[in-house]
């Protein structure tokens, strides 16, 4: 476990001085034949059951992940997605999200508005349009033109906790905001995002990613979660991987493709990790000072990956029998 002290010295490209993380459990699979559904956070339970209710009825792996993301998309008491999500600085709440299978297939949106399941939006871009990412108010035009019903995602909880902000934090954007209230830097409940990431027996794979974005954000951010190879990569053959934190230093290295590369260069579900990480803390040294960012990945036989920069990542593995358990990530530094 490195120390705080250390982060100077990763940022001067010391890496390989300092003392070696320790490993999480190594790449071993939960339960017998491995992972079958696996997803960022505690919360992720609920969506890798209804995940896993899905395949279980013989569904597609896309049906199935986008299930287990409108679970959380659909809880107002969840204020990182979906309806109930914290809004930007100016009071709107805007939705991103990406839905992939192994074969490139892809959708997302960005900036979406007014729409609870900003996942399904997602998946209709995938089949119904050439595109791979619609965005604003484009995004909001089609979920309409869609069928899909126009909602206020704004709740009195969510408004009174924007109206607060603008009191107490002279109108800029803060990261991980919507936990600032007994909020410790890594912490379990410092998220802002849900990804699942999905296997069939035959080592076929897809993922989905959504969230309500950083709290109290400028108008117009967009972070990795939307973006494929940020957010969500997903790869025939080799693996699948999500990420969840500040998304700015995500989209930095693109980090959930860079997972996949060491994963297809040869690295386990875990070590991809891991050194995505340690990629992060040497690349960007005190900038990251205080922040959380942690990356899951998944292998056709079912193996997992975790692995974060603070303590208090959490993830909920699934496994081929249907037994759900929350497993701590391994994290780069100490509190």
């Amino acid at each position: 476990m490195t120390s705080r002290r250390s982060l100077l010295a990763l940022a001067s490209g010391m890496i390989g001085v300092l003392p070696a993380a320790k490993a999480l459990a190594r790449t071993t699979a939960a339960g017998a034949g491995g992972a079958r559904v696996l997803s960022t956070w505690d919360f992720g339970a609920a969506a890798n059951d209804a995940a896993f209710a899905r395949l279980s009825a013989g569904a597609s792996l896309i049906d199935a992940v986008e299930a287990g993301a409108m679970v959380p998309e659909a809880d107002p008491t969840n204020h990182s997605v979906g309806y109930g999500g914290y809004p930007d600085r100016d009071g709107h709440v805007t939705l991103d999200a990406v839905i992939m299978d192994d074969a490139g297939n892809v959708g997302a949106v960005a900036a979406l508005e007014d729409t609870v399941h900003a996942i399904s939006v997602a998946r209709r871009v995938m089949e119904q349009t050439p595109h791979t990412m619609l965005v604003g108010e484009g995004a909001t035009r089609f979920a309409r033109a869609q069928g899909f019903p126009q909602r206020n995602l704004l709740t009195p909880e969510a408004e009174k906790a924007w109206r607060d902000w603008l009191t107490t934090a002279h109108y800029r954007p803060e990261a991980n905001s919507e936990n600032r209230r007994a909020r410790t830097p890594g912490g379990a409940l410092d998220h802002d995002t849900i990804g699942l990431l999905a296997r069939n027996p035959d080592g076929r794979l897809a993922g989905a990613c959504t969230t309500s974005g950083m709290a109290f954000k400028m108008r117009g951010r967009v972070g990795d979660s939307p973006q494929v190879g940020s957010g969500l990569y997903v790869e025939a053959g080799v693996g699948a991987a999500t990420s969840t934190g500040l998304g700015e230093e995500v989209t930095r290295i693109a980090g959930t493709a860079r997972v996949v590369a060491s994963m297809r260069s040869g690295k386990s579900a875990q070590a991809a990790c891991e050194e995505v990480v340690k990629h992060i803390a040497s690349l960007r040294g005190n900038a990251i000072r205080g922040v959380q960012v942690g990356f899951l990945a998944l292998d056709p036989r079912g193996n997992v990956g975790a692995f974060c920069l603070l303590p208090g990542f959490t993830y909920a593995v699934t496994d081929m029998a249907g037994r759900t358990t929350i497993h701590k990530g391994t994290s780069l530094f100490q509190a």
